[in-house]
């Protein structure tokens, strides 16, 4: 019996999807630019994935930016105001942002720019009173992720997109884990910039979006001819972007009953693996993405058992799920999340992510749960003691 338990890392690329790329493909195939025929039925296909990702997320078709992903859409964002100014500014991040975000605000801050970086409380979560006295004159953007991918939290984005468009600052935030799982309608958030990812929703890999929200103006990272509206230059990727639109419009359709649904199924991992001594949760229990679970491991005097350890004895029995640390030159550090969070390095180390998805059965939560168990007593023989 295999299960994947990974769909945060990535979602498999579902057949309406696939369907729609094929066609495109074989009928579609010109460049969107291009004025004959061939050109404007490519371009056709573009402006009706702009529509379906837009619905997603309850914005107007034309703030829709394609990019080649969630990290592209991140670095658009943040560079993309950035670079209006040729003074460094001052930015505000929370201390949990995903690399897309935080590397090039370290490259900013290389650069000069003042960066606050907001600290999160012990299930991860931003103290919107902590952004409110972080605010500066020169502060011209605030980044702070939608639902975080190591430990589940989501953070109060309408609370703090409200602070930031008091003030008049430009607010980002990364949804690429929340978008197509958790219901966003942007006409009621305070949010200027929001990105999202194709694969994250069963679309294909190689796309994502950045919403713009009319009137606000970035300076583009790719220069050229002009797509996208002049903010993405290059010829597009038609038949991924219309993968990408199937993906999106199949995910808004299915929110209402697939959202519950995986809530019920990650309650029931939860509940199950509740008992096994050392074994902490991550994260917000409570204010969580629907499909997130996270634990850390308490190592024991009789060793330490890796969250990568974990991840490869699960393999082993044909389970996929992930670590919540990186493995960097063959040296495993500990995820800069959890210790942001308060957690000790060594417990850190022990981290590991189960995510669950739309083929996620009852049964396979079960399965996984067992042989989880079974794992952990393996590698952890006192946790058969203590059971008995």
């Amino acid at each position: 019996m295999q299960v994947y338990l990974d769909y945060s890392a990535t979602t498999p690329t579902r057949p309406e999807a696939i369907t729609t790329m094929q066609a495109v493909m074989t009928n579609q195939w010109g460049n969107p630019s291009s004025l004959h025929e061939w050109g404007q039925r490519a371009a056709t296909v573009i402006e009706q994935a702009r529509m379906q990702v837009a619905a997603l997320i309850n914005a107007p078709a034309e703030s829709i930016i394609f990019t080649s992903g969630g990290t592209e859409a991140d670095n658009l964002a943040i560079m993309g105001v950035a670079r209006w100014y040729t003074e460094p500014q001052h930015i505000i991040i929370s201390s949990v942002e995903h690399s897309a975000v935080s590397e090039p605000v370290k490259l900013l801050e290389e650069w000069g720019w003042e960066v606050t970086r907001l600290a999160v409380d012990a299930k991860g979560r931003v103290n919107p009173l902590d952004l409110k006295a972080a605010l500066q004159d020169n502060t011209v953007l605030i980044s702070v992720i939608y639902g975080q991918s190591e430990i589940g939290t989501v953070q109060p984005i309408e609370e703090l997109g409200k602070i930031a468009r008091s003030a008049n600052i430009l607010f980002h935030t990364d949804a690429v884990q929340a978008a197509g799982r958790l219901p966003i309608d942007v006409q009621k958030t305070s949010v200027d910039l929001l990105s999202i990812s194709s694969h994250k929703i069963y679309g294909p890999q190689g796309a994502g979006a950045l919403y713009v929200r009319p009137g606000v103006e970035l300076i583009p990272l790719v220069l050229g001819g002009g797509q996208e509206a002049r903010l993405r230059s290059g010829t597009q990727a038609t038949p991924i972007i219309a993968g990408f639109g199937t993906a999106a419009e199949l995910a808004a359709q299915e929110l209402s009953l697939e959202t519950p649904r995986l809530i019920e199924l990650r309650n029931r991992l939860f509940a199950q693996l509740a008992d096994i001594p050392g074994l902490i949760p991550t994260g917000d229990l409570i204010q969580r993405l629907p499909h997130h679970v996270s634990f850390c491991l308490e190592q024991t005097d009789g060793g330490r058992i890796s969250g990568k350890t974990l991840v490869r004895q699960m393999n082993l029995a044909g389970i996929g799920i992930s670590a919540g640390a990186a493995c960097s030159s063959g040296k495993l550090n500990p995820s800069s999340i959890l210790l942001a969070m308060g957690f000790d390095e060594q417990v850190a180390l022990g981290a590991i992510r189960m995510t669950l998805g739309r083929y996620t059965t009852e049964a396979d939560v079960d399965w996984v749960a067992m042989v989880f168990q079974q794992v952990l007593e393996r590698l952890q023989p006192e946790l058969s003691l203590a059971k008995s």
